[in-house]
């Protein structure tokens, strides 16, 4: 495993420009990258659904609030797949909303090794309304009492390789925004690389663990995280059923978050996470988000052999 993450770590280097503006944040997207690789959505012999609501910095007036909804399913005629994602994204006055259509092709290149090509493109919608100011002077010369929007294209592309226990990904989201310069209404152009681990031979349990390198103009943050799913034997072919999970993840900018979820039928999953910050101004203030997944097979489907979605 050692090569792999020197590897991820070389590449990281090379990928990142240490160009600022952060990116909507979740705590999920180890379970679900779709939102900024759209690649990931090739779950095969799935429709595949997400819903996630995060909470940030409670108790301070105005702190981000991320609502997201992902839908996808898989062809295997075509071996594709097609898949919606909106995201809303609310701190202070502003107002985001990124409602996006998801494309990706998956090539099966041998046997255990998988490659998934994905696109998505939509809008990035932003809002900033003014007249929510709460000034102490109220007729404050320096404040412009209007609503401002901006309106404009969005798209992102990713590539994912899939073996029997290595997951590789790089992303780059927002494209239209690569030359134009940070003001109050752009998101920048923001960029992703990452290794994936997954242990599932055991009857009790599954493993997961995996480091990721996100860049955003100026900000280069570092992530590393660790899973296990906890599962019950059944004796039955289809092996043994999945209860609950529980992971940590902890990141470079002095942040640590605990994952948490719970499997209420084979396809339905309900998960939560907490962080706590270290270091800063915000440690007494946490941030809390909810994960629903869920997902419906397709009879038509034979499974290939990929541990990742199966």
């Amino acid at each position: 495993m050692g090569k792999h993450l020197i590897i991820l770590v070389f590449l990281g280097f090379f990928f990142c420009k240490a160009f600022a503006q952060t990116e909507i944040a979740t705590t999920s997207h180890w379970y679900n990258r779709g939102f900024y690789n759209p690649a990931s959505i090739a779950r095969q012999g799935y429709i595949y659904g997400l819903a996630d609501y995060r909470r940030q910095w409670v108790g301070i007036n105005g702190a981000p609030e991320v609502y997201n909804l992902q839908v996808s399913g898989y062809s295997d005629e075509y071996n594709s797949a097609l898949g919606v994602s909106v995201i809303r994204d609310e701190i202070g006055l502003t107002t985001s909303l990124n409602p996006m259509l998801q494309f990706a092709h998956f090539v099966r290149l041998r046997k255990n090794l998988n490659l998934s090509l994905g696109i998505s493109a939509g809008m990035y919608l932003r809002r900033i309304n003014s007249e929510k100011f709460e000034a102490e002077t109220i007729v404050d010369p320096a404040i412009i009492y209007i609503t401002e929007k901006y309106n404009a294209p969005d798209a992102n592309f990713g590539i994912e390789l899939q073996s029997h226990h290595f997951l590789y990904g790089l992303s780059t989201t927002h494209l239209f925004s690569v030359w134009k310069p940070d003001d109050a209404f752009i998101v920048s152009n923001h960029r992703y690389i990452y290794v994936m681990y997954s242990k599932n031979d055991s009857e009790l349990l599954k493993f997961t663990t995996g480091l990721q390198v996100s860049n955003r103009r100026n900000l280069t943050v570092v992530q590393g995280t660790v899973i296990f799913r906890i599962k019950k034997p059944t004796g039955l072919i289809k092996g043994p059923s999945e209860l609950f999970d529980i992971g940590i993840t902890a990141y470079s900018v002095k942040e640590v978050t605990l994952i948490t979820g719970i499997n209420i039928t084979e396809n339905l999953r309900v998960g939560y996470t907490y962080d706590f910050n270290l270091g800063n101004m915000y440690n007494e203030n946490s941030s809390h988000e909810v994960i629903v997944e869920y997902r419906i097979p397709l009879k038509k489907f034979s499974r290939n052999g990929n541990p990742w979605y199966n």
